[in-house]
C-alpha cells in the first residue's frame, strides 16, 4: 500500500461516521429499508440562516470565545512554558502533574467550586466567565505542548542576537518566536479546538445565556429533526478542519515558521 493510498484510506475511515449526516442534511425524509433518500431538499440548510434557530449566534460566540481562549491560553502558557522547559527548581515534576489535574479530574468534580466562585464575581451567565472556565482545559495543554518546545530549545541564539545589538522585543520576534512556531502552532489548535468543542462547561457556566454552537446543537437534538441536526453537526466541524488545515500549512511552510526547518 503506497502512502498517499494510505492517507486517503485514513482519510475514509475519519469521515465515514460524518457520510449518513451529510445525506441527513439534504435529505427530504430518509426511512428504513431505503438505501438513499427519495427526495432531497435544501430547506435544511436555509433554516440555518433564521434567525430562530439561532446558528449564526453560536457560530459568532463560539468563533469569539474559541479565539479569546487560544490567545490568553498562549499568554499565560508561553512564559509558564519556558520556565518549566529551561528552568530546574524544585517541585517542577510536581508541577507538572498538577497541571494535568484538570485534564484527568472530571470537570463536574470542579464546576460547583468554580460556577460558585464566578456568581459572587458576576460572571456566571456571561462569555466572560465562560471564556475563563475554557482556559481551565486549555492552559495546561498550551503549557505542556510549550514546555517540551523549550526542553530542547537553544537558548545560545538569543545569547548571539542580544550581543549584536538586538533588543528583547527583536530577539522574541525574529530569534524565539520563529524557532518555537511550531510548538505555537499546536497549542494554538489544541487550545482552539478543545474550546470550539466544549459543552459541559458552557452549559453550567454559561447559565443558558451564552449560545455556543455546541448548545444550538444539544438544544436542537431535543427537537427530532434530523435534517437540521445534520446540518448544524457539519457547520460545526468546519471551523475546526479550517484551523486543522490552516495549522498543518504553517507547519510545512519553513518560510512562515522562519526557516525553522534549517536549524
Amino acid at each position: 500500500m503506497t502512502r498517499n493510498t494510505l492517507i486517503v484510506f485514513v482519510i475514509l475511515v475519519l469521515f465515514l461516521p460524518f457520510f449518513p449526516l451529510l445525506i441527513w442534511s439534504f435529505a427530504k425524509g430518509w426511512v428504513f429499508p431505503q438505501l438513499i433518500p427519495e427526495q432531497w431538499t435544501l430547506q435544511h440548510w436555509a433554516q440555518l440562516l433564521l434567525p430562530t434557530s439561532r446558528v449564526i449566534e453560536g457560530l459568532l460566540q463560539s468563533l469569539a470565545i474559541a479565539l479569546t481562549t487560544t490567545v490568553l491560553s498562549l499568554l499565560v502558557g508561553l512564559p509558564a512554558g519556558r520556565a518549566i522547559g529551561l528552568i530546574e527548581f524544585p517541585g517542577k515534576e510536581a508541577l507538572k502533574l498538577f497541571l494535568l489535574t484538570p485534564i484527568i479530574v472530571s470537570p463536574l468534580a470542579t464546576l460547583m467550586g468554580i460556577q460558585f466562585m464566578l456568581i459572587r464575581l458576576g460572571l456566571n451567565g456571561t462569555i466572560l466567565g465562560v471564556i475563563l472556565v475554557h482556559l481551565m482545559p486549555t492552559i495546561p495543554y498550551m503549557t505542556l505542548v510549550l514546555s517540551s518546545v523549550f526542553a530542547n530549545f537553544d537558548t545560545g541564539y538569543e545569547t548571539q542576537a542580544r550581543s549584536l545589538g538586538a533588543s528583547p522585543i527583536q530577539v522574541f520576534s525574529q530569534v524565539t518566536l520563529p524557532l518555537i512556531a511550531p510548538g505555537v502552532v499546536v497549542g494554538a489548535l489544541f487550545a482552539f479546538l478543545i474550546s470550539w468543542n466544549e459543552f459541559l462547561l458552557t452549559f453550567f457556566v454559561g447559565a443558558g445565556r451564552v449560545f455556543t454552537l455546541p448548545m444550538v446543537l444539544f438544544t436542537l437534538l431535543q427537537g427530532g429533526n434530523n435534517g437540521l441536526v445534520a446540518a448544524v453537526a457539519i457547520t460545526s466541524i468546519v471551523p475546526g478542519l479550517l484551523f486543522l488545515l490552516l495549522a498543518s500549512k504553517a507547519l510545512e511552510n519553513e518560510a512562515a515558521l522562519g526557516g525553522v526547518g534549517n536549524v
